[in-house]
C-alpha cells in the first residue's frame, strides 16, 4: 500500500472507534507510531529500573574517589612533615623535663627558703621577713607563695634581686615595694615570690579520686 494512502486512512480514522484488540487493522502509520512509543516507554523504564540507580552508584564513586584523593595528599603532606615534627617533640620534651627538674618538690622549699636567705645575707642584708603562705594548687602545677621583707642599700638589694632569679629552682618575683628606712640611704624591699612544684599524673589522679 503506498504511503499517500496510508496518510488519507489516518486522515480518515475515526479516533472513537479505535480498539486495541483490533490493533492489526490499524492504519500502518498509527501501528508504527505505537510501536515507537511502546519502544520508547520500554526502554525509559528499563534506563529507571536498571541504569538510574548504576548511574547514581558511579557518582557516589567518583565524589568517594575524590574524597579519598583529597585525604591521601592531605596525609601524604602530614607523613612528609612527620619527621620533623617528631624532632619539635622531642625538643619541646627535653626542655620540658629541663623546665620540671628546676621546679622544687615539696621536701625541696625549706632548702629553697634557706638559699634565698643565705643570697640576702650574702649581699649583707638584713632579712626581717621570709615566710610561706598557704600552697595553691593548680591543674598541673602547686604554687607555692612566701613573702620577702629585707633590708639593705640600694645596690645590695639589686643584687639580691638578681641572685634569686639565678638560683637552679623556678622562682618568680612580683608586688615590689621599696621604702625608704632611714636618711641613710637604707632601703627597705618588700616582695612577693613564687615557685612552684610539678603535680605527676599520679597526683593528679590521687587528688581527682579524693575530690570524687
Amino acid at each position: 500500500m503506498s504511503l499517500s494512502g496510508e496518510f488519507r486512512r489516518l486522515r480518515e480514522l475515526d479516533w472513537g472507534e479505535l480498539d486495541i484488540k483490533e490493533a492489526g487493522s490499524w492504519p500502518l502509520l498509527l501501528q508504527l507510531c505505537c510501536a515507537l512509543l511502546v519502544m520508547g516507554l520500554t526502554f525509559a523504564g528499563m534506563y529507571w529500573y536498571l541504569a538510574a540507580p548504576r548511574a547514581e552508584a558511579l557518582a557516589s564513586a567518583r565524589e568517594e574517589e575524590a574524597q579519598l584523593l583529597r585525604d591521601y595528599r592531605r596525609k601524604s603532606a602530614q607523613a612528609a612533615d612527620l619527621p620533623a615534627l617528631r624532632a619539635q617533640v622531642e625538643a619541646l620534651d627535653a626542655r620540658l623535663s629541663t623546665l620540671v627538674a628546676m621546679l622544687p618538690g615539696g621536701a625541696e622549699i625549706p632548702s629553697l627558703i634557706d638559699s634565698i636567705s643565705e643570697t640576702a645575707l650574702d649581699n649583707q642584708l638584713t632579712i626581717d621577713i621570709i615566710r610561706l603562705r598557704s600552697p595553691e594548687t593548680r591543674e598541673f602545677y602547686v604554687e607555692r607563695p612566701f613573702d620577702i621583707r629585707v633590708q639593705g642599700d640600694y645596690h645590695r638589694i639589686a643584687s639580691f634581686i638578681a641572685g634569686i632569679a639565678d638560683l637552679p629552682r623556678v622562682v618568680t618575683q612580683h608586688d615590689f615595694s621599696l621604702a625608704p628606712v632611714d636618711d641613710g640611704g637604707r632601703l627597705q624591699l618588700s616582695m612577693l615570690a613564687r615557685t612552684y612544684s610539678y603535680r605527676s599524673d599520679e597526683e593528679r589522679a590521687a587528688a581527682e579520686e579524693e575530690g570524687s
